[in-house]
């Protein structure tokens, strides 16, 4: 269990520790990259999603929006993250990603693409790979 308080700026009531299979040891989330904590937030995410669909009787989550972060990630952990997310897409939900990563454009075979036109409006696209 975590004894310190949050950061120096603040006491966030919550404070989380990862074990780091790497060095076999238990850390402080405030010690992660932005890629690690991207991963540890996912994670912490879908198990939480996971927990409230069986304790709350009936209650189904059928979509999951995840907005930006992954341009923290090296392509393992991008790859990685995307397997994840394929997983529980193949378990009849919907995955929604809000990235600017030109990565991801290639892997995700269906995609609604806005792009901003420099007047304060945006058009939108609709993009299907072939499969």
């Amino acid at each position: 269990m975590h004894q310190e308080p949050g950061s120096h700026r603040n006491d966030s009531g919550l404070e989380i520790d990862v074990y780091d299979d790497e060095v076999g040891a238990t850390r402080s989330v405030h010690t992660l990259s932005g890629g690690e904590s991207f991963i540890a937030a996912l994670s912490l995410a879908l198990a939480l999603g996971e927990v409230i669909q069986r304790e709350a009787g009936g209650v189904s989550i059928d979509a999951l929006f995840v907005d930006e972060g992954f341009g923290s990630l090296d392509s393992t952990s991008l790859h990685t993250a995307m397997e994840a997310l394929e997983t529980i897409e193949g378990q009849a939900r919907m995955i929604g990603i809000i990235s600017h990563v030109a990565e991801l454009r290639a892997s995700v075979p269906d995609q609604l693409q806005v792009t901003a036109s420099g007047t304060g409006e945006s058009t939108l696209r609709e993009a299907h790979a072939d499969r």
